[in-house]
């Protein structure tokens, strides 16, 4: 008798879904805040998995964390002190610890259950959390980075999607607190969602129009993730200083630096701001 296959199985929308076949459900559990979950796949790795929606997998987290982190310290390579929001997995502190100009990262994670999970499971991503530079916080987000005043460089948003524990990640009010917790050549990167299907397109822009009514300079940048829903995901990049050119910056000095990158480089750094012109579009208001 053939044994029967597992599968585990993401909606994106009513008419699209996303299947991985699954080895074994390694861990289960409902936190305070959400569904945890980590299943092996033979095609993916380990994969982890919060209210039904997948935040990594091991075979291709890396393109999320080095494009997450690696753009804004090439365009500020004098960045000290950095602020992670979310980012429990701990893939965000890994590469940032890359960097040996970096004195101290806060990652603030409202969810104590993902940190502890991730370090369990996942020790590929969570293997830096507990370097001598990083100051766990469990709190909420938005209730944190209210009482910050001039206090970081870099803030980077590895928030959940805008439902749930991250749907406060997304407004006004949280990125006008941002933009007074950074110190005055700041800058701010945040997960942008995906410009493809109608719902994730909405959420993009609406994170969009927020983050551009409070920072003099918001842009938007693309990567290719394979195990997210269309693969096309963009990510905000927003600086206090209205004269901050993403794509201007010393490609050598970063590239003296000798940082381990599977994914990102200089080159794709400039290329990945070159939008189509259906996302400017989307991101202009046209659509």
């Amino acid at each position: 008798m053939q044994a029967r296959e597992l599968w585990f199985t993401e909606n994106y929308t009513d008419g699209a879904r996303f299947s991985i076949r699954i080895d074994a459900q390694v861990y289960s559990h409902k936190s305070r805040f959400q569904q945890i979950d980590i299943f092996d796949t033979p095609e993916f790795g380990r994969v982890l998995v919060l209210d039904g929606c997948i935040m990594l997998t091991e075979k291709d987290e890396f393109i999320y964390h080095e494009m997450i982190v690696h753009p804004a310290m090439a365009v500020r390579p004098d960045i000290k002190r950095v602020l992670v929001i979310g980012g429990g997995d701990g893939g965000c502190v890994r590469e940032l610890l890359q960097y040996e100009s970096i004195e101290s990262v806060d990652l603030c994670e409202i969810d104590r259950e993902v940190i502890e999970t991730c370090r369990r499971f996942l020790p590929q991503t969570a293997g830096r959390m507990d370097d001598i530079r990083v100051e766990l916080h469990i709190a909420d987000g938005l209730k944190f980075v209210r009482r910050q005043k001039n206090a970081y460089d870099l803030i980077i948003v590895d928030s959940t999607d805008p439902f749930g524990p991250g749907e406060g990640l997304f407004t006004r009010e949280f990125y006008g607190n941002c933009y007074s917790a950074l110190t005055e050549n700041g800058i701010l990167i945040n997960q942008h969602e995906s410009p493809y299907y109608r719902g994730d397109a909405l959420a993009m822009q609406r994170a969009h129009r927020q983050l551009s009514a409070v920072f003099p300079m918001a842009s938007v940048y693309q990567v290719h993730i394979p195990t997210y829903p269309s693969g096309h995901w963009l990510f905000g990049f927003a600086a206090k200083n209205a004269e901050c050119n993403p794509c201007e910056f010393d490609e050598e000095q970063w590239n003296a630096l000798g940082i381990s990158t599977r994914y990102y480089n200089t080159k794709l750094h400039k290329g990945s701001f070159a939008l189509p012109n259906y996302v400017k579009d989307l991101l202009s208001g046209k659509e």
